[in-house]
């Protein structure tokens, strides 16, 4: 159990910065550069840290329906956590300032084109989340103690690819990488563990 107080805020901030995040090994110039948010606030049904998980909005034109953390592309000019940030207040009205982000992890390489930027924000003021209707359907708090078990997530082989499809089991559905490999590496960040994600395979759905 971490109860979503201080004193978990400074071990997760701590956990961060002893993660070393792999220097950037992709040729921006082929890669669109996005960003996702790893939001901490209160688990809902108890007194554990969770981060936020939405579903994305059935009409959009890539990935409807689909779960995701929140985020998108990045702006011109705009570094990954202000792009993180940003997309935190278009999708979910959170409002934060740099001064509440707590680390980066691993940039991973999607089959889509984009390089995305994970960023580990504490969201204290969770109360005024609202779900923009235009990019997300739904909003979940999942508890840090859901994806510490050893069931939450396996890997599988596809024929399609040499490399593992990595899957989240979140109740009855299944959420695969990006987003699957990014709350993995953050969970092994958690157990102080440098574990890289870069080679986790996405479903063949997901390759456009």
């Amino acid at each position: 159990m971490r109860p979503f107080d201080d004193a978990t805020r400074r071990n997760i901030a701590a956990a961060c910065a002893a993660f070393t995040r792999l220097p950037e090994n992709a040729d921006p110039a082929s890669l669109k550069r996005a960003a996702v948010v790893v939001a901490l606030t209160a688990a809902r049904d108890s007194d554990d840290t969770a981060f936020l998980l939405t579903r994305r909005a059935s009409h959009l034109r890539a990935h409807r329906g689909q779960w995701a953390l929140p985020g998108g592309r990045c702006d011109a000019g705009e570094t990954p956590v202000e792009a993180a940030l940003r997309e935190l207040d278009e999708e979910l009205n959170l409002k934060l300032g740099a001064g509440e982000v707590l680390g980066q992890l691993d940039d991973y390489p999607t089959r889509s084109g984009y390089l995305i930027t994970p960023v580990v924000v504490w969201a204290a003021g969770s109360a005024a989340i609202r779900p923009n209707p235009d990019e997300v359907a739904s909003v979940h708090r999942i508890a840090l103690a859901t994806i510490e078990r050893d069931a939450a997530f396996d890997f599988v082989a596809i024929p399609e690819s040499t490399r593992r499809v990595i899957r989240f089991h979140h109740h009855e559905s299944l959420i695969h990488a990006p987003t699957a490999a990014l709350i993995y590496q953050f969970r092994e960040v958690l157990a102080g563990r440098q574990t890289r994600v870069s080679d986790l395979e996405q479903p063949v759905f997901a390759w456009k």
